[in-house]
């Protein structure tokens, strides 16, 4: 039927990764097989850089049992990314904590934005790709009425902080509620101190502000004057005793409360 959507939800890279597809039916969208394209990606995707899997090449790779000339070309992509990442952040990102090779800050992002990026080749235009709370959006669910993404409070479990609304927009949240203090320091090897909860950013481009959202974490106190230089990004912040900040430009996507 024409405007039928297609929901789906995929096991996979430690994360469960949904494709909620609006389009689907829709004159010239092939909705089915670019899933099968999508999910085959990120299965791909898996393989090559699981730092769990010790046969992957990124983990063969930081072993130095590859080089990274045999390694798929998207192994380059994303230890570049990470570089330009790690220069722009003064230091805070690294694909390097701790003395191992770990890219997993660039990938997750990187990988569901190409999934996107598929859906889109199979002729869809209006669709969300959910990765673990990094989300990349396509046109509206509906016309004339954006994407609703909801921000999950780091405090208060199964309550929300703001709700981002907008067409293709992308957007990713670090911190300490889901997984700890798994965000590193790259100069130390520990867990990044500060008195941020959490730091959700939004832009265009999920790898952009994924990379973005855990570099703004990792910088603490100056996470919001390095926000407001990167243009094309807004920040929303939530404090550990519950107080928020944001960027002048995220007023545009949510309906914050006042300047706590």
């Amino acid at each position: 039927m024409a405007g039928a959507g297609l929901r789906h939800a995929e096991q996979v890279m430690g994360t469960v990764v949904s494709f909620d597809i609006r389009d689907a039916g829709a004159a010239g969208v092939d909705a089915e097989a670019g899933l099968r394209r999508a999910v085959d990606w990120l299965h791909r995707v898996d393989r090559v850089f699981s730092t769990y899997r010790p046969d992957s090449q990124i983990s063969r790779l930081g072993r130095g049992e590859l080089e990274l000339a045999d390694c798929d070309p998207e192994v380059a992509e994303v230890l570049e990314l990470g570089a330009a990442a790690e220069r722009d952040g003064d230091g805070r990102f690294s694909v390097r904590a701790g003395g191992l090779l770990d890219p997993s800050g660039v990938v997750k992002g990187w990988a569901v934005e190409r999934a996107s990026r598929i859906l889109r080749e199979a002729g869809s235009r209006r669709h969300c790709v959910n990765g673990g709370g990094d989300i990349q959006t396509a046109g509206e669910p509906e016309p004339g009425r954006p994407w609703g993404l909801a921000v999950a409070h780091p405090l208060h479990p199964g309550a929300f902080a703001t709700l981002v609304r907008g067409q293709d927009i992308a957007l990713a949240t670090s911190g300490t509620a889901e997984r700890g203090g798994h965000i590193l320091d790259p100069r130390t090897g520990r867990p990044v101190g500060g008195n941020l909860a959490s730091v959700t950013v939004v832009g265009r481009s999920l790898t952009a502000v994924d990379i973005a959202a855990t570099t703004a974490f990792a910088l603490g106190a100056r996470a919001r004057d390095w926000l407001e230089g990167r243009p094309g990004l807004e920040g929303f912040a939530v404090l550990d005793d519950g107080r928020a900040w944001w960027t002048p430009g995220f007023g545009a996507y949510a309906q914050l409360p006042e300047q706590s």
